[in-house]
């Protein structure tokens, strides 16, 4: 179900599958499609289109955003990745990348330029799309380094898109199959 809004303030939205930004202004009439991983899918009928809201500009929806997205410091590095990861979503899918297979694998290497007491890590992404031609990699992409930009431990961040082994709804988490009606 639809949650209809106004928006309160102008805010930037990230139009779906394209990923052109575009300010939506405020009085605008929006639906909340989709609310997960601390952003919104919203559809804007004066633009005949999906459009994607960062959890940042959750306040001109009327929302209030996400509290503790940034992770806290201390613990295992690669486990907070994963659950980073956790929290990113395809726009139009309601399931998390981890829980639709996506994530093919996380690397983590010692960052030798970053001195201090905390050594940092550099972290690489192995990702795969439900398709190649998959018109939301670069808005998944974007969010994949917002979130690990959060993550102290965390120096850079590098997504590789792969292709092998080829992606199939096998890969799909059970918990998530039964969401999508298809377990």
């Amino acid at each position: 179900m639809m949650e209809r809004v106004e928006l309160t303030r102008d805010c930037e939205g990230v139009q779906v599958p394209a990923g052109t930004k575009m300010t939506l202004e405020k009085g605008l009439e929006v639906f909340i499609t989709q609310s997960l991983g601390g952003t919104y899918t919203v559809q804007v009928p004066a633009y005949s289109g999906l459009f994607r809201i960062s959890g940042k500009d959750a306040d001109a929806l009327g929302k209030t955003p996400e509290q503790g997205s940034e992770a806290a410091a201390g613990g295992d590095t690669e486990s907070m990745v994963w659950d980073q990861l956790k929290t990113c979503f395809d726009p139009e899918i309601p399931v998390n990348i981890v829980d639709l297979g996506l994530v093919y694998g996380v690397a983590l290497t010692p960052d030798p330029d970053v001195p201090g007491m905390m050594p940092k890590q550099k972290v690489s992404i192995d990702l795969t799309l439900t398709t190649p031609g998959c018109p939301s990699h670069t808005q998944i992409t974007e969010q994949i380094r917002n979130r690990l930009a959060g993550l102290q431990e965390i120096s850079e961040s590098k997504v590789n898109l792969v292709w092998e082994p080829k992606w199939s709804p096998s890969r799909i988490s059970p918990q998530a199959q039964q969401k999508l009606g298809i377990a």
